[in-house]
């Protein structure tokens, strides 16, 4: 299940991809932010041209919406290559794979995102394809099935997962390059507005670019997506020009508080003080009370959480943090002595 939410890493259809593909950076020199993953990035990049090489196979994983896609365009161009992307979800059959493999020329990017949600079958044609750049294709059954070896191009696979831990070691042991992409900081965000205002064409200061910054739960895709909300705001009730008092109007009207927080945060976080004590309590349990999946919650609402402080997963279950109470505006109840396992727990 996918929530449509304006501060979701998640995209949320296509013509949103559409307008993103539009704002991407296309070289690293452009890119903005994970500075350390850039260098390795470009150290790689760099020694397989000079080999003349495809670079090789590259995880990467993180939250959605930090850069993943953007960064397998990245490589392409800057290989000089072409790049085809696909989903381990849309891979159903070992034919599918084996199209797309079969039609890539030397030195292609192959880029699959959701990497983490192929099945056992499709990764084990993978297998030899990523290692020796052939794959076995099996014909007929029973006494008459035989295996057939077809070569390959030399690619690059560049898997994205935000799940890096559902990946099979076998699957995972075959990439040489792990890179992880982690939450921007505000003032790389704040760049990251600024950019892409200049290329939407629309007039922001820097106070107006650290609003929306600050309140884009450090996501590349959520500020883009702000921006946007704020630029149609200002058309409408500003004249046109984004400045701070602007941006908080607007995402005020989103219902996006200035730590970047929606509706759902919040239930999630008044779910957990206020029926469950401030925890722990199991995140199904959590799901059941506000009606929400659980993979849904762990996938586009905790993340974030974790990362300010607001949420702890403990052993026992989630429990909220001190600054969530102070956020909601109520108290911490005093630090109870350690009780034994409830109900609730995970």
């Amino acid at each position: 299940m996918s929530i449509e939410r304006i501060v979701s890493g998640e995209s949320v259809g296509f013509e949103e991809e559409r307008e993103q593909l539009s704002l991407r950076p296309k070289t690293l020199k452009e890119y903005i932010g994970q500075s350390q993953l850039k260098e390795n990035l470009s150290i790689a990049l760099e020694a397989a041209k000079k080999r003349s090489e495809p670079v090789d196979h590259i995880l990467f994983h993180g939250p959605p919406g930090l850069g993943k896609t953007t960064l397998a365009h990245i490589i392409a161009n800057e290989m000089g290559s072409e790049l085809v992307t696909t989903s381990g979800p849309s891979l159903q059959q070992p034919t599918d794979l084996l199209g797309i493999l079969t039609n890539l020329s030397e030195g292609d990017i192959l880029f699959i995102d959701e990497i983490h949600r192929l099945s056992t079958v499709i990764e084990e044609y993978l297998y030899p394809a990523m290692e020796d750049f052939e794959i076995d294709f099996v014909v007929d059954k029973g006494a008459f099935a035989k295996t057939i070896k077809i070569p390959l191009k030399r690619f690059t696979l560049v898997g994205a997962t935000t799940r890096a831990g559902f990946l099979s070691a076998p699957l995972r042991d075959r990439f040489g390059l792990f890179q992880h992409l982690d939450f921007y900081e505000p003032a790389d965000l704040a760049t990251i507005v600024s950019r892409s205002a200049g290329i939407l064409k629309v007039e922001i200061d820097d106070q107006g670019s650290d609003e929306i910054a600050t309140r884009s739960r450090g996501t590349p895709r959520v500020a883009n997506r702000l921006l946007r909300r704020v630029r149609d705001y200002a058309q409408v009730k500003a004249d046109g020009r984004i400045n701070s008092k602007v941006a908080q109007q607007s995402l005020k009207m989103e219902g996006v508080d200035e730590l970047g927080l929606d509706d759902l945060d919040r239930k999630y976080l008044r779910t957990i003080i206020e029926f469950y004590r401030g925890g722990p309590v199991g995140i199904d349990a959590i799901g059941a009370t506000l009606n929400e999946e659980s993979e849904t919650l762990e996938d586009l609402v905790e993340p974030y959480l974790l990362k300010i402080g607001f949420l702890q997963r403990t052993s026992r279950g989630r429990c909220a943090g001190p600054r969530a109470w102070e956020h909601l505006g109520m108290s911490p109840p005093e630090a109870r002595e350690a009780e034994g396992p409830t109900l609730f727990d995970s």
